[in-house]
């Protein structure tokens, strides 16, 4: 991509706030960014090359709100990007990631986070501290297993289709704002089904289609009743 179109680029960004430049094989974070660093409040540089991201700059966004890096080839995220204490949107889909940075806690306004698509083998612990995290997405990764930890999650939505997972613990049931929890395609046997999720939890949609028992199995199960009650007042509520 020429100079004179990328500053372009920039020049608009500097106006708009916005820094948009996908599908242009970008093998780098433009360097010139680093005139907006008290401009920017959202940068989409998805469906580049992408395959690292600058400590010295990638921090000192003070004012982003928005952070998409989809389908680029970042394989670890730099500790200097928990700087970024206005952030709550980050999207970082079909990256080939495997674990956060343990600062990863410190971006305290994040709302939505997607990491579908990336090589995570664990429910990353830092989400807990997140107190404003309402959608997660951690679908097609390698999670195996769901911890004791995820009882301290405050979110809303959590999407774990499509990973390796067998085991969940009955923690889970104690996620306070836990209303959707996608569990599809993964290798759960009915047994290991917390019954509490059904019972005792605050979800009230649970997807769980792909795995290895049959749906009609679950409706047996006990609390499937005060789940359906849950299910049926909330379909009514957005009716």
């Amino acid at each position: 991509m020429g100079n004179s179109a990328l500053r372009a680029h920039v020049e608009t960004a500097q106006k708009t706030g916005v820094f948009q430049l996908k599908d242009r094989g970008l093998t780098e974070f433009p360097s010139e960014l680093q005139k907006l660093t008290s401009n920017l409040r959202t940068i989409d540089l998805s469906n580049n090359k992408i395959e690292s991201l600058p400590p010295m700059i990638i921090g000192k966004f003070t004012l982003l709100k928005s952070l998409s890096l989809n389908n680029n080839k970042l394989t670890v995220l730099p500790d200097e990007l928990c700087n970024l204490k206005k952030l709550e949107m980050l999207s970082l889909n079909n990256n080939h990631l495997r674990e956060l940075p343990s600062t990863f806690g410190q971006l305290s306004a994040l709302k939505t986070l997607s990491l579908s698509g990336n090589q995570l083998r664990a429910l990353p612990p830092q989400l807990c501290s997140l107190r404003h995290l309402d959608v997660v997405d951690l679908s097609k990764n390698q999670i195996r297993s769901i911890p004791d930890t995820v009882g301290e999650l405050q979110v809303i939505e959590l999407n774990l289709n499509q990973n390796q997972i067998s085991q969940i613990s009955v923690k889970i049931s104690c996620c306070a704002r836990l209303k959707v929890l996608r569990l599809e395609e993964n290798c759960l046997e009915l047994s290991m089904l917390p019954q509490s999720i059904l019972s005792d939890s605050q979800i009230c949609l649970l997807a769980v289609e792909g795995n290895l028992f049959e749906i009609k199995k679950l409706r047996e199960l006990e609390g499937y009743d005060k789940y359906m009650e849950r299910f049926t007042a909330t379909k009514k509520k957005f009716a």
